[in-house]
């Protein structure tokens, strides 16, 4: 790995640190980003990450479970990933699945307030109106950002591959 490549892989670990996940799994989620071929089995990413194959080996299944890279299908008994198209967006709708549930929750928490509870329904109402407008504003931002993907033709170039 170039000393560059490596800054890269080890900045996105941070990234991915900061947003809740491992540094292993932005480095590695980055790495496959940069890697040619893009196609890497356990073996060349615990090599080039400097990290036992144990530890990519889990998080390869975590990445895979979200939805941010795929195994690739091969002749062999050897595993092999690449970059899922669509990954980020995946994670944000299955982190922002929750937020129905959360809705649920806060009406069932001013349920049982009482009306003369003033103070506690009015931090419920206002966590329950955030809630409500993530909702909402999620489905609206994932619609603008098809739209940009189609007419930036982003999604053309990734079908013609």
């Amino acid at each position: 790995m170039e000393p560059q490549e490596a800054e890269f892989v080890d900045r996105m670990g941070l990234v991915m640190e900061r947003l809740g996940g491992t540094r292993t799994m932005g480095r590695l989620y980055a790495w496959l980003m940069i890697c040619d071929p893009s196609q890497q089995s356990l073996t060349d990413l615990a090599a080039q990450l400097g990290v036992s194959k144990t530890a990519i080996s889990t998080v390869a299944r975590q990445l895979e479970g979200a939805g941010m890279i795929e195994r690739v299908p091969t002749s062999s008994r050897e595993h092999r990933y690449q970059v899922a198209g669509g990954g980020w967006e995946h994670v944000l709708r299955v982190q922002l699945g929750g937020v129905g549930f959360g809705l649920e929750t806060l009406d069932f928490g001013l349920s049982i307030v009482g009306k003369g509870q003033t103070d506690q329904r009015a931090r419920l109402e206002e966590s329950r109106e955030f809630f409500a407008f993530i909702e909402h504003d999620t489905n609206e931002f994932l619609l603008r950002w098809q739209d940009y993907r189609e007419k930036s033709g982003h999604d053309e170039d990734r079908s013609a591959k």
